[in-house]
């Protein structure tokens, strides 16, 4: 109805393991799948930025969507659901499995999910303050990892030395040994006065590593930190807090709040602002899954998902 899309919010986005699909997660629980393929044709019309397939995965908004070898995982109010890539492409939208982590009496939001390779595992972060660890092989969630006294908003992985990350509205990103559940490091990223702004508050929204560096943001400024010395080495001159951040070559990219995608160089300076058609973005997306079909796409508070076919380009959007 038009009613929805004037209120629509995209809160997560995954490209399919080819590379060729990409899954949009709203507000109103709904999985939208566009196809990249006829979306970057030469012969698009608008109806080719239009969704394939939309269904109904969550009552609640799907707040994270991730894709493995060949699943499609969703997350939303305390449950995850699995997918499978070739039924969804098919047009089959009946989850493979639905599990929830042991939640003592709410039912929390999940926030974010990200893939350890490690052990094959899924690191879940939520809305009760605990970082959970479910092994896919044998379906069962393995670990629960305790500290945060607020909510979890983001999780990462550093694969080579075993550790989990995860950033909360307490201001704390915590850096666990994923071997053994134990919290070996906690960063309180708002008492460094050089990230501080109070006015923004203290909450880790957006986390990202890349081998020994660490990237985050939310109430303080986003920064750059190098995790051998743990301290942080470039801080970012952004309005607003920032949603999501992902390192690109030697770039850093970044959404947050505000109609614009901002890339950074590494050592703190700004060097664009992309105008972007939502007021304020929740979501980015590399594809790194197909040459052919390399785009980026970015959605927030509207129905529109803007894909661009190079880092400075908004080529078009997909809608809902």
């Amino acid at each position: 109805t038009v009613t929805s899309l004037l209120h629509m919010s995209v809160f997560s986005q995954s490209f399919s393991p080819c590379g060729r699909f990409l899954a949009a997660g709203n507000n109103y629980g709904e999985i939208a799948l566009f196809s990249l393929s006829a979306a970057l044709s030469p012969d698009a019309t608008a109806q080719s930025q239009k969704p394939v397939l939309t269904f109904t995965a969550h009552e609640g908004p799907v707040f994270s969507l991730l894709s493995t070898d060949c699943h499609l995982l969703s997350a939303g109010n305390g449950e995850i659901s699995a997918w499978s890539w070739t039924e969804l492409i098919k047009k089959n939208v009946k989850p493979l499995w639905t599990k929830r982590p042991n939640y003592n009496l709410e039912i929390p939001e999940i926030n974010s999910m990200v893939m350890n390779p490690r052990d094959n595992s899924l690191i879940v972060g939520g809305g009760d303050n605990n970082v959970h660890v479910l092994d896919l092989e044998r379906g069962v969630f393995k670990l629960v990892l305790q500290g945060h006294s607020d909510y979890v908003h983001c999780v990462s992985v550093r694969e080579r030395e075993a550790e989990i990350l995860s950033g909360g509205e307490d201001g704390a990103v915590r850096i666990w040994d994923s071997r053994t559940g134990q919290s070996v490091h906690c960063i309180e990223v708002y008492k460094y006065e050089s990230c501080a702004r109070p006015q923004y508050g203290k909450w880790i929204s957006c986390l990202t590593t890349d081998s020994d560096w660490m990237l985050c943001g939310g109430g303080p400024s986003m920064s750059l930190w190098h995790l051998r010395s743990l301290s942080p080495t470039s801080v970012f001159p952004l309005t607003g807090c920032q949603r999501q951040a992902a390192f690109h070559q030697d770039m850093i990219l970044a959404v947050g709040e505000g109609p614009f995608l901002s890339h950074c160089l590494l050592g703190g300076e700004v060097k664009a602002q992309i105008p972007c058609t939502p007021q304020s973005l929740n979501t980015l997306q590399l594809n790194t899954n197909s040459t052919e079909h390399r785009v980026l796409t970015a959605g927030g508070s509207s129905d529109h998902i803007d894909v661009f076919t190079n880092l400075s380009y908004r080529a078009f959007s997909l809608r809902f």
